[in-house]
């Protein structure tokens, strides 16, 4: 079977799955069927040949598989690949968010941008309505305050007034499409400059939220909740793993347990505590940059008062950078608010994905279920083994990293997002590893473990032991994502494309056709008039700027330099030279030969002469 028809059976399935599931009332995404008709071939107790063509049957079985997970609501597996599946599509980083926000805030002013810069007014009535919705796009662009709101749209007015009046309206008209946008981008950072300076002053932005204070209190709020979040997490988790290893020790200790749903409830909790993590690690960075924004704010603030004081006028060379500079910090208070609310809401929407495991294992149930055990955090189990490590000449053929043996030791990328590599295949559980025993390179990668008798062990043979964590993913498919094991999955599932590094989740490539257009000349032609290539043209100029008919040469001669003056001319070689002209030729023609007789005179008195012409005809010649 073709790539292409592999693809159309598995989105006929997922269609299937789809409707089926609304049918019985449950709305699911794409994304999350196909996550879990991932699950359902892999999952070895289902008995499917992933890697051989499926019969009609194999596929109404996987359909009828995958409704029946999807509708179980009491299934912690389930909860944990809707939340996986849901952080993957929702979560961004710093940079994407705001990028993506600023994208959007661009768009939604591309209209108005359009209609200024696009306009060529020519009556006094066409100019003040250009002017009037460069005062819209200013106030829109800073986001401070609402355009409906008369007393906002008068400071904005007044302030735009101050350094860009409405007669100098026709030379900003005359500016090319690119200057005037970006003229348009310099007046609301420094309308937004004065509007902040004017609320420091008290004399106006009374619309303006103060977002520094605002921020310092619900940063801490919003990291407190995240606390809280963790803590819980971490409780549930060491309770989970104590009950799991009790019942491991004892087989017939807490018969009325079932080890598959409380595992499943352990990887639900490591997971909800993996996403809380990362979340908290945002909120962290935003503190540290709200912190350090206020206090260039606030220097800015004190510069530009110090600058205006009680001045009537100001130069703009000096003021325009502050208030710009004051701008571009609001506008990175703006972000943090945004990323605010984003970790907000992500915190609270992820929390839904932790209630089944709750439900399932109460706190009274689980009160009861460990007393007379003992409870180990993460924590204490790293300061049991601190004082151990791997004895590096009982191995021939083994790598093994220390901190004094690599540079940047605790940025080294571990498997299985730090968790043991020993207790995961063997015993189903999530026990996150101690570097100071040791960190096992194999093929390249690095391993961890929670203690030496682990770590030897997972030595001795470590490909078994990375196929059992294999089988173990395949069992558990929360698993592929928890323990970042998609690598060892992709080749089974021939419709899914390489995921891209900042996603976890398996997506398909969209394409689609797209065609751009470029303007013919982008930048503005930059012509220098005063360049010279005419070296001599250069040396004529530098000779008038010398001024040389006011200045004095002085020489000096050594008897080591006499006559040793280097010179050097360039000449053009001769060259031989031919030119073609016009034939000479000749033509011959009869000599005449005429005589006189009679000439010497005879005895008679009068002289008688007789003329003899002898000259030969031409033609005998």
């Amino acid at each position: 079977m073709s790539s292409d028809q592999t693809r159309n059976v598995v989105k006929k399935i997922i269609r299937e799955i789809g409707q089926e599931c609304t049918t019985q009332g449950q709305t699911v995404s794409e994304t999350l069927v196909a996550f879990m008709v991932k699950a359902v071939a892999l999952d070895p107790k289902n008995d499917f040949k992933v890697d051989q063509i499926l019969t009609k049957e194999d596929l109404q079985n996987i359909i009828q598989l995958c409704v029946t997970k999807l509708l179980d609501t009491t299934n912690p597996s389930l909860s944990t690949i809707k939340m996986q599946v849901y952080f993957d599509a929702n979560y961004a980083n710093r940079a994407e968010l705001l990028s993506e926000q600023h994208r959007v805030l661009e768009a939604r002013l591309a209209p108005v941008v359009r209609d200024i810069t696009d306009n060529c007014p020519h009556l006094q009535e066409e100019m003040e309505n250009v002017y009037r919705k460069i005062i819209s796009y200013v106030l829109l662009a800073s986001g401070l305050g609402s355009p409906t709101d008369t007393g906002v749209v008068r400071e904005v007015t007044a302030a735009l007034q101050s350094v860009f009046p409405q007669r100098e309206i026709m030379t900003f008209t005359s500016l090319g499409k690119k200057n005037k946008e970006q003229q348009l981008k310099t007046f609301a950072m420094l309308v937004t400059g004065i509007r902040l300076y004017s609320k420091a002053c008290g004399k106006g932005g009374s619309s303006i939220d103060d977002l520094p204070a605002i921020l310092n209190e619900a940063i801490p709020s919003a990291t407190r909740t995240i606390d809280e979040g963790l803590n819980n997490c971490h409780l549930r988790a060491h309770q989970y793993t104590t009950l799991l290893e009790s019942m491991q020790e004892d087989q017939h200790r807490h018969t009325q347990l079932s080890s598959f749903k409380l595992k499943e409830a352990l990887f639900n909790v490591r997971q909800y505590e993996a996403f809380l993590c990362i979340l908290l690690s945002d909120a962290i960075t935003s503190a540290q940059e709200v912190e350090k924004m206020q206090v260039q704010f606030a220097t800015t603030m004190e510069q530009l008062k110090n600058t205006v004081k009680n001045k009537v006028s100001v130069d703009a060379n000096e003021v325009f950078p502050l208030f710009i500079a004051l701008s571009n910090l609001w506008t990175s208070f703006q972000d943090e608010m945004l990323l605010l609310k984003f970790l907000t809401s992500m915190t609270n929407n992820l929390q839904q994905f932790s209630e089944i495991q709750s439900q399932l294992f109460p706190e009274e149930l689980l009160t009861s279920l460990l007393e007379g055990l003992t409870v180990k955090s993460d924590e204490e189990r790293l300061r049991e083994t601190m004082g151990t490590r791997v004895n590096v000449s009982d191995f021939e053929n083994q790598e093994w990293l220390f901190p004094e043996t690599v540079d940047h030791f605790d940025q080294l990328l571990i498997q299985y997002r730090g968790f043991c590599a020993h207790a995961i295949g063997v015993k189903g559980l999530t026990l996150p590893g101690n570097p100071a025993i040791g960190i096992l390179k194999h093929k390249g990668k690095c391993y961890v473990f929670t203690s030496k008798e682990a770590a030897y062990i997972f030595a001795q043979d470590p490909d078994k032991f990375i196929q059992l964590n294999v089988e173990k993913a395949k069992e558990y498919a929360e698993l592929i994502q928890l323990l970042e094991l998609h690598h060892q999955f992709e080749y089974l599932v021939p419709y899914a494309q390489a995921r891209t590094p900042d996603k976890c989740l398996m997506k398909p490539t969209v394409k689609c056709d797209s065609s751009s257009q470029t303007d013919t000349h982008i930048l503005p032609p930059t012509i220098v008039t005063s360049y010279e290539w005419n070296e001599w043209e250069m040396r004529r100029k530098a000779i008038k700027l010398a001024n040389l008919r006011r200045k004095l040469t002085h020489a000096m001669q050594t008897d080591l330099s006499n006559m040793r003056r280097q010179n050097c001319t360039q000449v053009y070689l001769p060259k031989d030279v031919s030119t073609q002209t016009k034939r000479d030729n000749s033509s011959n023609v009869p000599r005449p030969q005429i005589f006189l007789e009679g000439l010497r005179g005879q005895s008679s008195p009068t002289t008688h002469t007789v003329k003899v012409n002898l000259t030969r005809a031409v033609d005998e010649t």
